[in-house]
């Protein structure tokens, strides 16, 4: 039984280490640049390379906040890290049609959460990991930031990181010069960053860049 006490004990230590360190380096990252991230490391020493560059906020065209909007997370301004009605929409979109590409319910925050402080999987304890950072930078972050760190981590191609990074390789130019077009195929490769090409985009690419870009007027910025 003391034995029992005395693991319990350390347990609730090293948990409140945890949840003490997190909340320090979250709020660390509201205001300062993220040097690199878990996912980032491991990519790089897989062989996959490294290639990022930080673009602030006011440094990244409109367009691209849209675009990926649109795209990812139509909610984005009206849920608190995790859209719980696009979770039970895939739940019941998966059930009923098994055979069928499993339909997920991201969040930008839930990107954003495990693009930055996690690795990439599906176990139970990196999901559950992904849920209280996605609250945690909810609570300390808030939406604008949320939605610049995301851009630069986001991950654009192998071993390419943020929209910055991406604008200068396909298009040749720096974010804050993204054309609606350019950041609609930008975000409609992000299911599949290592497959598409957005500077040579092939015709589903162009259908679901065209279907972005219509979905793009009715997105609004907020501070």
């Amino acid at each position: 039984m003391k034995k029992m006490l005395k693991l319990l004990k350390i347990i609730g230590k090293l948990i409140l280490l945890f949840l003490l360190s997190s909340v320090i380096v979250v709020g660390i990252f509201r205001f300062v640049p993220i040097p690199i991230t878990p996912y980032q490391i491991l990519n790089a020493l897989s062989g996959d390379g490294l290639t990022k560059s930080w673009a602030s906020y006011d440094e990244v065209s409109p367009n691209f906040y849209r675009a990926v909007i649109a795209a990812e997370d139509a909610r984005f301004y009206s849920h608190s890290g995790i859209d719980w009605r696009a979770v039970k929409d895939a739940q019941r979109h998966n059930e009923l049609y098994p055979k069928k590409r499993r339909r997920g319910a991201s969040t930008i925050t839930m990107q954003t959460a495990k693009n930055t402080f996690l690795w990439h999987g599906r176990n139970y304890v990196r999901k559950g990991l992904e849920a209280y950072f996605s609250y945690l930078i909810e609570f300390f972050w808030g939406k604008k930031r949320i939605l610049e760190v995301y851009g630069n981590v986001v991950e654009m191609g192998e071993g390419m990181y943020g929209v910055e990074a991406a604008s200068q390789k396909y298009f040749g130019k720096s974010a804050s010069k993204l054309t609606k077009r350019q950041a609609a195929l930008l975000a409609a490769i992000l299911p599949n960053p290592k497959r598409w090409n957005p500077a040579k985009p092939t015709a589903y690419l162009n259908r679901r860049a065209s279907t972005i870009q219509a979905r793009m007027n009715s997105i609004g910025l907020k501070d």
